[in-house]
């Protein structure tokens, strides 16, 4: 309602009803008795019955009972009858002909006589209508009833039929239901027409109908064809303009599937209904003219609302005026039209009504008009996109964006979609309390893929929720270790830092292979950015700063870091910093808020992220050291898994020779292997990086835990270093034991004749499956037990 945009949707009204576009016609309306107002076509929701189905409608007494259809006799004048079907039944307070299909041969003998309508006498012609009329379909009659029907609208359109409307705009049966049913609600006027007809012998029973009822979006309530004088727009001309922008990609919309919804609404639209029967919203600049006070004063007794066949369309009053005077007189009194406009008429303004249209020189408008990209829900692509587009074409003659991104709608965890009335409404505000707003937009961003709905995991909030955490925590890390250092020390870190990517190549290993992954990571998210997949950004961004930064660099840094060579640590620092600032841009888009706190925290320049570049594209990288150091991660996990097979205390250091072949990479791994020792709890001093196995572990292999690591990479643990043989062999033991008794006890089982014959085959297969790791389990372990002994014996 702010001055500017009312300025802007006046002279839109005005222009289009200048140029044919917005007309006012008395036509058929989805009308909202509980609302008293009409709602546009896709404001309908549609429920599908499948047959008879009683249902609760806001403000009736009751159930409503629908998907069923109700015959009954109509009596020909003269003699004879004619049945006819309908779904509504209260509806034949209005009818005004009764549909034949001009080939019917049962029906030409009556083709052009009258039926009487049984309550009030009326006659009602017997018409021919080969467009409307299915003979295949029940009697092949059909009740026509043109002010409450689409299909029958157009029939008495083509037949100049009389229109009655038998509702008043609350729902209720008004003068023309008669003494019998005058003041009924609608629905309760159902039965008791059915019941009337039975009366007279006129019924003629019921069955299950399958159909689609519509419901207003807003109110739920059943929605009503009526016949109203309102205000419409012509969409076809601006409709077929937005298909052609679809067709040429001039607009593309992602995801790409739904683009077939674009075209099937587009190419099927209907004028739209404009008027809307409520206290709020811009009122429709339209006055009305009257002959004098008198006039006017008739127009809008009773239920009048002041309007008449003579208007003038205007941006205000005083052009109104002047225009009604110059056309009619100076005697005309004035009233405004007391419709207000549908909201998303002044919402399909907005692209251009925002930037100061219609003053053409406005500089905003100017410079943002059009614009790039609208992001918005894809339940709302024909209600709002659609419409900004046509009207945009309608009033600028410009599309008024390129690009369209539809996101889904946020459900709860089950996949439904939030109400009171289930009550699984979650509050983003008490989620933000609860797991930071970094977490929700992480989530929202992140949690499915273009156009899919997401279900709102709590846990993954938790999850996100910790992620946020770990950003602040690599930060604190970070900043730790930058302790000591002087302001100019870290002016000179920062340098040191934006130099990183020119002297990669003299780089150790781990940094070599951060950086590397960093910049592959930047190319990637920006991709994914540029084709809108900002979840598959979001998720590799993610993966980086969890899997490759926090978890094996920082912990792999910590031995260069709070090592003995300064230089080395120094190097160190200036990497993490690198790669920590240029990992918090990247993610900056999803957790603004820690990101930008942590980024304030560390040594930096400029006022805000926000206002730093993106990260270069194509930046340098080192495919040797990420494969190198892809070894390192594959011996530092073998190491850890033997160590979990074993139950190594997790503080315990082991040693472990690692054997790698080729001399090159052997050497590489050599360099890391402090970093190596710290990330899989090794004792240094033991522990060796080598061209060949050790000759222990030649002459008694069984003494050591061997695992191949890749081709020509192994790893060899003396047994003695890492296991108590005595306290291993009583561990084992146990184990054993338990599985000897879950063996045992499955085993008996596949021998009862009992349960092998008369339980399910899959619950038989089951079982015999189980039984068998069972099996493999214990044979692995009394293998292992067997090794025990062994190493105990020397």
């Amino acid at each position: 309602m702010d001055e500017m945009l009312s300025k802007a949707v006046k002279e839109a009204f005005v222009r289009m009803h200048a140029d044919g576009l917005v007309y006012r016609d008395n036509r058929l309306v989805n009308w909202c008795c509980r609302l008293k107002t009409a709602i546009s076509d896709i404001e309908v929701d549609y429920v599908d019955l499948e047959g008879s189905k009683e249902m609760s409608v806001p403000g009736q007494d009751g159930k409503v009972e629908f998907g069923s259809i109700w015959s009954f006799a109509y009596p020909i004048e003269g003699g004879g009858e004619i049945v006819v079907a309908t779904t509504r039944p209260e509806t034949m307070l209005g009818d005004t002909a009764v549909a034949v299909h001009p080939d019917d041969a049962r029906y030409k003998d009556v083709q052009g006589k009258h039926v009487i309508h049984p309550f009030n006498g009326r006659k009602i012609p017997i018409i021919c209508d080969a467009e409307l009329v299915d003979m295949s379909f029940g009697t092949g009659a059909v009740k026509i009833t043109p002010a409450h029907d689409p299909n029958d609208f157009q029939t008495g359109k083509r037949h100049n039929l009389e229109f009655i409307n038998m509702l008043t705009e609350e729902g209720m049966i008004n003068d023309e239901g008669g003494d019998r049913f005058k003041g009924m609600k609608r629905f309760a006027a159902r039965p008791a027409v059915i019941a009337a007809l039975d009366e007279l012998g006129l019924y003629r029973g019921k069955a299950d109908n399958p159909m689609r009822l519509g419901l207003c979006s807003r109110s739920k309530d059943v929605i009503e064809p009526m016949l109203k004088p309102q205000w419409w727009v012509a969409c076809d001309k601006m409709a077929a303009e937005a298909c052609d922008a679809a067709r040429s990609k001039e607009l593309e919309i992602l995801p790409n599937f739904m683009e077939p919804t674009w075209f099937r609404w587009l190419e099927n639209i209907r004028d739209w209904c404009i008027s809307r029967q409520l206290w709020w919203g811009h009122r429709i600049p339209v006055w009305y003219v009257h002959e004098s006070q008198a006039a006017l004063d008739a127009a809008r007794s009773g239920t009048g609302k002041g309007s008449s066949p003579t208007y003038v369309v205007a941006r205000d009053e005083a052009e109104a005026t002047a225009k009604a005077k110059a056309a009619h007189g100076e005697h005309v009194v004035l009233y405004q039209e007391e419709d207000v406009l549908d909201t998303w008429f002044s919402s399909g303004l907005w692209p251009f009504s925002t930037l100061g249209w219609p003053n053409e020189e406005a500089a905003d408008l100017a410079k943002f008009f059009p614009t790039q990209v609208m992001e918005t829900g894809h339940d709302i692509l024909f209600f709002w996109v659609a419409r900004m587009v046509m009207m945009s074409y309608g009033m600028t003659g410009k599309l008024p964006f390129h690009t369209v991104f539809l996101h889904g709608l946020v459900r709860d965890e089950k996949g439904r979609k939030m109400s009171k009335s289930l009550g699984n409404v979650v509050d983003p505000l008490n989620v933000i309390d609860e797991q930071g707003c970094d977490a929700l937009r992480f989530t929202l961003a992140t949690g499915t893929a273009a156009g899919q709905d997401l279900n709102l995991n709590m846990d993954r909030l938790a999850s996100n929720r910790n992620f946020t955490n770990k950003i602040w925590n690599s930060g604190k890390f970070v900043l730790y270790s930058l302790e000591g250092m002087s302001d100019d020390e870290r002016v000179e870190l920062v340098d040191a830092a934006a130099a990183v990517p020119a002297s990669l190549a003299t780089l150790p290993l781990a940094e070599r292979w951060i950086v590397s992954r960093l910049h592959a990571v930047v190319d990637h998210v920006t991709s994914a950015h540029d084709r809108y997949d900002f979840g598959e950004a979001g998720r590799a961004a993610y993966s980086f700063f969890y899997d490759d930064f926090a978890d094996w660099f920082i912990e792999g840094a910590k031995s260069r870091l709070y090592g003995d060579d300064p230089a080395a640590a120094k190097t160190t620092k200036a990497v993490s910093l690198y790669v920590l600032d240029n990992t918090l841009r990247v993610l900056h888009p999803f957790v603004p808020y820690v990101t930008e706190e942590v980024w304030r925290s560390l040594p930096h320049r400029g006022d805000s992220i926000m206002n730093q570049s993106w990260p270069r594209l194509d930046a340098e990288r080192d495919a040797g050291a990420v494969g190198a150091f892809e070894t390192v991660q594959g011996i530092v996990r073998s190491i850890r898994n033997a160590r979990a097979e074993y139950a190594v205390e997790p503080a315990k250091r082991i040693p472990a020779f690692v054997v790698i072949s080729d001399a090159a990479l052997m050497e590489e791994v050599a360099a890391e292997l402090a970093m190596v020792g710290g990330l899989a709890r090794l004792d240094a001093d033991a522990s060796r990086v080598c061209a060949a196995a050790p000759a222990d572990a030649v002459e008694t292999p069984g003494d050591f835990v061997q695992t191949v690591v890749s081709d020509g990479v192994e790893v060899y643990l003396p047994l003695s270093g890492i296991v108590d043989p005595a306290k291993e062999l009583a561990r084992l033991g146990k184990q054993a034991g338990k599985l000897e008794k879950e063996a045992e006890g499955l085993a008996g089982r596949l021998k009862s004749p009992k349960f092998v014959e008369k339980a399910p085959a899959e619950v038989v297969e089951k079982s015999k499956k189980e039984l068998a790791e069972l099996e493999e389990q214990l044979a692995s372990v009394r293998s292992r037990m067997s090794q025990m002994e062994a190493l105990a014996a020397k």
